[in-house]
């Protein structure tokens, strides 16, 4: 029997201006110095910046490697390679990381977010919050360590509005406790893994165009949100960053970075894994 496979297109990768970079979310700033740091240290790239571009503009939204981005235009890079995507299945699927918080007081917890303005915090039951979730009748619900489920509703309808409201609640405990991503609403999992678990935050499904949409007029979802599955990623490219540093103009790199990947492929360097990867030098 003939099997049949979506094809993996091959990578696009150019070299563009960083200040055509726009993030989409907030990035975790207490890694940028460090990781700026360690790429000035080992002169390479090693993992382009994930990209995809604005319709009409010159203008990338950059879908995983912002700390990359932020931390080469903090060492004044004026370009940085990137590889380009189509933000569409099946080169890119989206999905939701949800928030799991630690070491805070869960009664502190949630007074601060009751508090946020434009925010109706109301107790509910899981499967409830589910569907009303997935109906984007809420903007979040919230698992406690205790097991009461708190679904979260804002009377905005716009999705910069929603944001807006999303951010305030984030705020009120990113910086507080512990924050790490979760993939599903699960607290006796959370609780294994965290015995100081405080909550799950769970928030719904995005799609690409709100993504984009709300990068292109300058508003970033939340830290840790988007989950971007990338098919046919480009990793361990270890690109000069004396190439990005140069004087030469952009078109000119980009013409040496052409030349550069054709010897790649010439000496059989460049190789693909279709299979699920571990890496355990990340």
């Amino acid at each position: 029997m003939t099997q049949h496979f979506d094809p993996i297109p091959s990578p696009h990768l150019c070299i563009v201006s960083i200040h055509s970079l726009v993030e989409h979310e907030y990035n975790d700033i207490q890694r940028t110095l460090p990781l700026a740091k360690r790429i000035e240290a080992e002169g390479l790239l090693k993992n382009p910046p994930i990209v995809a571009q604005l319709e009409g503009e010159q203008r990338y939204v950059v879908l995983d490697g912002a700390n990359r981005t932020t931390a080469l235009a903090q060492l004044n890079y004026e370009h940085c390679l990137v590889q380009v995507v189509e933000y569409e299945p099946p080169q890119v699927t989206l999905s939701t990381w949800h928030h799991l918080v630690t070491d805070i007081n869960l009664e502190s917890f949630t007074q601060e977010i009751t508090n946020v303005n434009d925010i109706d915090l109301h107790q509910s039951d899981l499967l409830r919050a589910r569907a009303e979730l997935a109906r984007r009748e809420l903007i979040a619900y919230i698992i406690r360590s205790d097991n009461k489920v708190l679904a979260v509703s804002s009377h905005h309808r716009r999705i910069h509005d929603r944001n807006t409201v999303l951010n305030a609640m984030v705020d009120t405990y990113k910086e507080k406790g512990g924050l790490h991503r979760a993939v599903a609403d699960n607290m006796d999992e959370a609780r294994k893994l965290f015995p100081n678990v405080t909550a799950l935050v769970i928030f719904p499904n995005y799609e690409a165009s709100e993504v984009m949409i709300l990068a292109r007029d300058g508003e970033l979802l939340p830290t840790g949100l988007t989950r971007h599955l990338i098919q046919g990623r480009v990793l361990r490219v270890n690109y000069p960053l004396s190439e990005l540093k140069s004087n030469e103009s952009l078109e000119k790199k980009n013409v040496k970075l052409q030349e550069w990947m054709q010897k790649k492929n010439v000496t059989k360097e460049v190789r693909l894994y279709a299979e699920a990867t571990y890496l355990f030098d990340e």
